[in-house]
């Protein structure tokens, strides 16, 4: 038990985030609700850019090395690797709709036996 208190006291106490912490953390979270995601690259960009003018104002304490850091991170979690779920799957959905219109009942069925193989794996 005595070896508990030990490590107890060993422990450094919790970091307080630092302001580029708090700076990238209120980005996403403008990025989030500003719809950003859904704008063109150019309007990206742009908007990236007054948005980081503005955490430069609100965090004096950054450098520009840093808000050149939050500017490059802001852009890149703006254009993720994975496209959207809900707008793949629209995609998907037209392709499946031209695909059934251009089969006949036979063809519906093998497409629908591929899905369903596609979803158990």
């Amino acid at each position: 038990m005595s070896r508990n208190r030990d490590r107890d006291r060993d422990r450094k106490a919790p970091s307080r985030p630092t302001a580029l912490d708090e700076a990238r953390n209120e980005l996403f979270s403008h990025i989030h609700r500003c719809g950003v995601l859904s704008a063109t690259e150019e309007q990206q960009v742009e908007w990236m850019k007054d948005t980081v003018e503005f955490l430069s104002e609100r965090y004096p304490s950054l450098k520009e090395k840093e808000l050149k850091e939050l500017e490059g991170i802001g852009l890149r979690f703006c254009r993720p690797v994975i496209v959207n779920a809900p707008a793949a799957a629209e995609a998907e959905a037209d392709l499946d709709a031209d695909a059934g219109a251009e089969l006949d009942d036979d063809g519906a069925e093998a497409v629908l036996e591929a899905e369903a193989q596609t979803a158990a794996a």
